[in-house]
């Protein structure tokens, strides 16, 4: 007797005749009509997944990986229809040739009887290519609805981060949409983006997607104009980051703004100059950074940035004689010195200096105590759940003890931010923050930050350090002025 096993793929919820179940069913009456063994472990499903890269296709590719033992588990391959193999006739092509030459394994379409004989590979080749057919034209028909809706300002995704979708429309999410003000609040008043996600997952902020909540998170809100009443698609594609796109459409919409204009306009003012002032370091692809003091360092006398070779950063005008500073210092060395300002000590030879910028803060103040005491006000609400599970019978006595600990525990860690972001409300200064600068030196200190990410957040802090003095041994430090 024959063994198989089952591929089942869907890419839509609510088509019920290409549902799972149905598609099992279908191959199980004609295994069992055929007299083909079809063991459960050997039902492989990809539910909401596109057929047309098998990459992205988990239960397939395991499938197939399986396939390749020896000695064959199985002999065969029965799915509904040929376009749920694939609908790429090239990654068919590949596949079926390698499973029926190289291991001998059949892919059967359980209701499309094809034969088998030689016209069987035309027609097989036939279905597969109308298969492919109707799957572009789909992209192109849905495409160019969403094209025309995007002209529209309509919904055309799952809601951003501060909104909900009801009856087709964008509806503001009251306690999201005052994290989405606090996020540009802190970044137009000089916080960072990697400080701020910080701060958002210190307090058990998640994203729609239940993750936490990451730099390009903040990065992607503070270029979402959805949150000033617009809304954006790119027909071709997403937007990988470049939110100026020329293809992308951005349309007004007919939802409720969370932020108004002017903040905008501050936020958008804020990006631009800090990527032009690190135009050569800003781009967060750059691989195999040495030091995260590169092109920060500057020799006094002629102005160029140091170089980094062999564990110094060292003028390269002095090395050709052009320079008559002494442009040079041990990596490591200018490393522990700027260390040692962040962690703010009093280190001789050091002169501190701040630079203008051309950005002015004025946005209206945010309490982050607001958003904190909204997470205790839903632990709360979960504390009450779980006792409710418990005096139901959902829950035992352990069960219940184990979760009521870990929200109490929860509730005090935001207890304690409350009272430290209410004892601080008083003190915020907008040249350099000491916490700020503590911030920084934490993420210096860690090894798991890369190189490039650490001299990102230094330049935010940091115009330049300039090494010179009469004796060269002086290192001026100018910072940004907030």
């Amino acid at each position: 007797m024959k063994v198989a096993a089952a591929y089942i793929r869907v890419s839509t919820d609510d088509q019920v005749e290409f549902s799972p179940d149905s598609q099992l069913e279908k191959i199980k009456i004609y295994a069992e009509k055929n007299q083909i063994l079809l063991p459960k472990e050997f039902i492989f499903v990809d539910e909401g997944i596109s057929g047309r890269k098998t990459k992205n296709r988990p239960a397939f590719n395991e499938m197939i990986g399986l396939a390749k033992h020896k000695p064959k588990p199985f002999d065969v391959i029965l799915v509904w229809k040929f376009s749920r193999f694939a609908r790429n006739r090239e990654d068919s092509i590949v596949y079926k040739s390698m499973l029926r030459k190289e291991h001998n394994v059949d892919v059967v379409s359980v209701s499309e009887d094809i034969g088998n004989d030689k016209l069987s590979i035309l027609i097989e080749a036939i279905i597969e290519a109308m298969d492919e057919f109707y799957s572009i034209n789909l992209a192109e028909e849905v495409k160019r609805g969403m094209t025309e809706k995007a002209k529209r300002g309509g919904v055309l995704s799952i809601p951003g981060f501060g909104y909900k979708v009801e009856n087709g429309e964008y509806i503001v999410v009251p306690d999201e949409a005052e994290i989405i003000r606090k996020v540009f609040y802190d970044y137009v008043n000089g916080k960072g983006l990697l400080t701020i996600a910080k701060a958002l997952n210190a307090m058990g902020i998640k994203t729609h997607r239940g993750n936490k909540i990451e730099n390009r998170t903040v990065e992607y809100w503070l270029n979402n104009p959805l949150y000033i009443g617009k809304t954006r698609w790119n027909p071709d594609g997403k937007l990988s980051r470049n939110y100026t796109a020329d293809t992308a459409i951005i349309t007004d919409g007919s939802h409720e703004p969370i932020i108004d204009t002017e903040t905008w306009d501050k936020a958008q003012k804020k990006m631009q100059e800090q990527k032009a002032r690190f135009k050569k370091f800003f781009n967060s692809d750059r691989e195999g950074l040495s030091h995260w003091l590169t092109g920060i360092l500057r020799c006094e006398k002629c102005g160029k940035v140091l170089s980094y070779q062999s564990g110094y950063f060292g003028c390269s005008e002095r090395s050709r004689g052009k320079c008559d500073g002494v442009g040079y210092i041990k990596a490591e060395k200018a490393a522990k010195i700027i260390l040692g300002i962040l962690s703010d000590i009093e280190l001789p030879n050091v002169e501190l200096d701040f630079a203008e910028s051309d950005f002015e803060a004025e946005v209206n103040s945010n309490d982050d105590s607001i958003i904190i005491k909204t997470q205790l006000q839903r632990l709360e609400i979960r504390l009450e759940r779980i006792k409710l599970a418990y005096e139901d019978g959902a829950d035992t006595l352990e069960e219940y003890k184990g979760n009521k600990k870990s929200i109490l525990d929860e509730m005090e860690k935001l207890k304690e931010m409350l009272e430290i972001t209410v004892e601080n409300k008083a003190e915020e200064e907008h040249r350099i923050d000491k916490k700020e600068l503590r911030r920084l030196t934490e993420i210096l200190n860690d090894a798991d930050v890369d190189n490039v990410e650490k001299n990102n957040m230094v330049r935010t802090i940091f115009k330049e350090i300039i090494k010179g003095g009469k004796d060269g041994k002086v290192l001026k430090c100018v910072f940004w002025k907030r």
